[in-house]
Formats: structure tokens, sequence, C-alpha cells
């Protein structure tokens, strides 16, 4: 092959490559648009009540491993325990004194991607929350992101603000990750509870992108682009880096850390920002050590001992799967499957460690 062939060879995957990537990145957009605009169209709330929950599940299991005698004394009990309950409000709403009103917990979820998009569903649970909850209330995010986009996630700690603005104590629970974007989300609470093996962190930003400049030039390809103002294009796939440039995008990058860091500082300035916001993660233990969190437990067992003193109430829109969802699932669970068959012969004659 000639060295002129290879070149041209060269330039076309290196095309194809870019282009690729762009058709791949412009695809998640719209499919990000397309998503949103489903979803602010048909987004239903619906309310359901952890303590009934616990209860169905708790009465299911006691009734396989007792005696009828035994479940009828734990019904003579419970209902001892109501008629009090009811006695005590019914004397507490006759009394002249006014008695304060008993807390109740809503729980909501945030799942999120890189561009947030669990936003457009949680920014109407807020709404729809802040009509009903009081201050002596609390709210429990049950948060899980390892972020993204800086303009998205800033969206999505507003949200959370809007909480902190009503004087509503707001409580994150952690179980696996909040990193960077989710971390921003996370500094709003007045506690924050991860799990001993969550992540958590990552106050940094990032952003890379690859450069065909060499290779345009090699094989006299000229690449023109037309700006109006001096920093509108900083670096681009096809354009020239220069050094100027690359100090103008470096300065933009170190903007948006230093506005991160000062966001932490302000929603949770009992951590020492200079260990903190190096861009490195900690796992539950070690965050704990650093103040990113206040406790560790998971998200479970804070609600379960929370039902056991008060009404706790779950946020939620269902999730309605279309038919391409339901058949993507089936192929989805037939290959998981086949899978998992063949990981497990493969980790019976070679067990792996950790």
């Amino acid at each position: 092959m000639s060295s002129s062939l290879f070149s041209w060879f060269q330039l076309s995957l290196g095309f194809l490559g870019v282009i690729g990537l762009f058709l791949l990145f412009i695809g998640i957009i719209v499919l990000i648009a397309i998503k949103k605009k489903k979803q602010s169209q048909d987004i239903k709330i619906n309310i359901k009540n952890l303590n009934e929950i616990y209860k169905e599940n708790k009465d299911k299991i006691l009734k396989e491993i007792l005696s009828e005698s035994e479940l009828k004394e734990i019904s003579k009990q419970e209902k001892l325990e109501e008629k009090e309950k009811k006695k005590l409000e019914k004397s507490d709403s006759k009394s002249d004194v006014k008695t304060e009103k008993p807390k109740r917990i809503f729980v909501l979820d945030f799942n999120g991607d890189v561009a947030a998009s669990a936003v457009t569903v949680f920014r109407e649970q807020v709404t729809t929350l802040l009509q009903t909850a009081r201050p002596c209330d609390e709210v429990v995010v049950r948060l899980e992101s390892p972020g993204g986009m800086v303009h998205a996630y800033g969206l999505a700690s507003s949200q959370l603000a809007r909480i902190k603005d009503q004087k509503i104590p707001l409580t994150i629970c952690v179980d696996k990750v909040a990193a960077s974007g989710g971390y921003m989300m996370a500094c709003l609470a007045d506690k924050i509870i991860a799990a001993p093996f969550a992540i958590l962190g990552s106050i940094g930003v990032i952003a890379s992108l690859p450069n065909l400049n060499k290779l345009l030039h090699k094989n006299d390809i000229d690449y023109l682009e037309i700006t109006a103002g001096e920093y509108k294009r900083t670096l681009t796939p096809l354009g020239e880096i220069t050094e100027k440039k690359k100090a103008k995008f470096q300065e933009q990058i170190d903007d948006v850390h230093e506005l991160f860091k000062s966001h932490v500082q302000k929603y949770r300035n009992i951590v020492d920002i200079q260990v903190v916001a190096t861009g490195e993660y900690w796992y539950g233990i070690k965050a704990l050590e650093i103040k990113l969190v206040d406790e560790l437990k998971t998200s479970d067992d804070y609600l379960l001992e929370a039902s056991k003193q008060f009404e706790v109430y779950q946020i939620y829109t269902p999730k309605k799967e279309s038919l391409r969802e339901k058949l993507s699932g089936s192929v989805n669970s037939i290959i998981s499957t086949a899978i998992e068959k063949n990981l497990t012969k493969a980790e019976n004659k070679y067990p792996l460690f950790m």
C-alpha cells in the first residue's frame, strides 16, 4: 500500500470516527429531549404509606411462623395500642392547649444520569411536596448519581434548595454513589447518611475531546471555522490547538471548579475544602472521617427505624413501559441468564476475590 493511499485511509478512519462520535452525541441529546418531552406531558404524582407496606410484609411472615394463639395475642396488643392512640388524640383535640402536630416523613428518589434527566420529574414532585410539607416534617431523598453536566446538576441542586428555603429538614441517603454532580446535590442536606461502601466526593471538573487537526494538515485539508467573539470557540475536534486556546479552556474549567467549591462550602461548611475538592472520591467509611457524610447507615434502616415513630410517605411517579422497552427487557433477561450461566462455570474454575 502506497504512503498516500495509507494517509487517505487514516484520514477516512479519522473522519468516520469524528462523524460517528458527533452522530452518537446528537442521538443521545435527541433521545433525552424526546424523553423529557414525554415525561413533562404526563407526569403523575403518586403517594404510598411505607408504614402500611412494612406492616403488611411483617404480617405475612408472622402468619407463616407463629401459631394462631400467638397471632391473636399480637393482634390484641395492636388493637389496645391503637385504642390508646385514638384516645390520646381525642383528648388532645378537646384540650385548649395547642399540641404540636405529629411529624411526617416524605421520601423522594433521584436516580441521576449524565444529563440529570430525572430532574424533569423530580421538580414536579418537589413542587407537589412543598404545598403540603411543614417545617415540623422531614424530607428524605434517596440519591444515586455519579454526576454529569454542570448546568443539569445545578438545576437538580436548586430543587433541593427550594426545600431548604421552606425551612423543612432535609436528609439525603446515599446507598451506592453520590459523586461530582451527585455530591453537588447531597451537600445541601441537613444530614447526609451513606452506606459504608457508597462512593462520595469527586469534587472536580473534567472535559475531554479528540482532535484531528494534525491529520487534516497532513493530508492538505483546510478546516474553516468562522466565529464572532475571541473565545466563542476554544478547543474543538477539528480546530488547531494553540497554547492560548488551551489556557482559556483551562481557565473556564478552573472557574467551574471554584463555583463547585463555593457551593460545597456554602451548604456544608464543616468540611476542609482543600482536602475534599481534589477530584478524588472516597468510600462511606472514609467519607465519614473527612466529614463528607454524617452517619453510616443504609436508607432501608433509616426509614424502617423512622417508621416506628412517624408516618412515612413515599412520593413517586409510576413508570410506564413502552412495547419496545418490554421486548428489550425480555431479550436482556435471556442474554443475562446465558451470560450468568457461563460466568458461574468460569468462576468455579477461576474464583475471583476482592
